[in-house]
C-alpha cells in the first residue's frame, strides 16, 4: 500500500455543510498572510481546525432490534429521569434521559439512535446557555425528533449550546430511518438528549466517551441488565 493510499484511508470525508466555512477560513487566512505572516499562520491553524470539525467519518453500527446507539460523538454528561419537553407530546411522565455533550473538538454529525419512522419534528427557539447545564434541555434552542420504533416512541433532541448557533436536520416527518443513519448536525459545541421509556437498561456511564452510531446507550428490549463500570 502506498503512503498516499494510507493517508487517504486515515482522512475522513467532510460534511457538505462545512465547505462554506472552510472556504471562508481559508480566504481569511490568505488575507492575513498578505497583512502579516504570523496572523496568516494563525488563520491556517484555524482553517485546519475547521476541516477537522466538519469531518464525517464512517461508522459501524450494531444492528439489533431494541438497541439504542449514541446519536452524537462526545461525553455522556447525564443519565437521569426527567419529563420530556412539552412540545413533543409524550406526556409529563418522567422518561430516561441520556445526554451526550459535544465539545468543539468532537464530530458534530448526528445519527439516529434507533431504526424506525420519523413521527414528528419540532423546532423550538430558545436561549444559548452552556449545553452542559441541566436547564439547557428546556431553555435552549432545540430541534426535537420523535421516532416510532419497536412498538414504542423515543425522542432525540438537538440542543444548541453557548457557541452553537445553527441546528441542521436532514430528515422529514413520516420518513423511515435506520439506526446509525445521519439525521442532522449542530455547529460548534452542543448537546443531544435521548428520551427512552423509564426503566430501560442503560449500557453507558456518566463520563464515558461515546461515538455516534457505534456506542450502545441502552436496550429497549431489556434483555441485558444495566451494566456497572470502573474508572481507571
Amino acid at each position: 500500500m502506498s503512503v498516499i493510499s494510507s493517508i487517504r484511508q486515515q482522512l475522513s470525508p467532510i460534511t457538505p455543510e462545512g465547505y462554506p466555512f472552510i472556504g471562508a477560513f481559508a480566504l481569511v487566512s490568505l488575507i492575513l498572510f498578505w497583512l502579516w505572516t504570523p496572523l496568516g499562520w494563525v488563520g491556517t491553524v484555524l482553517t485546519l481546525w475547521c476541516v477537522y470539525f466538519f469531518r464525517d467519518p464512517p461508522r459501524v453500527t450494531p444492528i439489533r432490534d431494541g438497541l439504542v446507539v449514541s446519536p452524537a460523538d462526545g461525553r455522556i454528561s447525564q443519565i437521569t429521569t426527567a419529563p420530556p419537553p412539552h412540545e413533543l407530546g409524550l406526556g409529563a411522565t418522567p422518561m430516561l434521559r441520556i445526554s451526550v455533550f459535544m465539545s468543539v473538538f468532537d464530530c458534530h454529525v448526528n445519527r439516529s439512535p434507533v431504526a424506525g419512522r420519523i413521527e414528528k419534528i419540532l423546532y423550538q427557539p430558545g436561549k444559548f446557555l452552556n449545553a452542559d447545564l441541566d436547564k439547557a434541555s428546556v431553555d435552549n434552542e432545540r430541534n426535537s425528533v420523535v421516532i416510532a420504533t419497536d412498538g414504542t416512541r423515543i425522542a432525540v433532541v438537538q440542543i444548541a449550546g453557548l457557541i452553537a448557533r445553527r441546528i441542521v436536520c436532514y430528515v422529514r416527518e413520516t420518513q423511515p430511518v435506520g439506526a446509525g443513519e445521519r439525521f442532522g448536525m449542530i455547529r460548534f459545541g452542543s448537546r443531544l438528549d435521548v428520551y427512552l421509556p423509564e426503566g430501560t437498561p442503560t449500557m453507558v456511564a456518566v463520563g464515558q466517551t461515546a461515538l455516534a452510531g457505534e456506542t450502545v446507550l441502552a436496550d429497549l428490549r431489556g434483555g441485558d441488565e444495566t451494566r456497572t463500570f470502573r474508572a481507571g
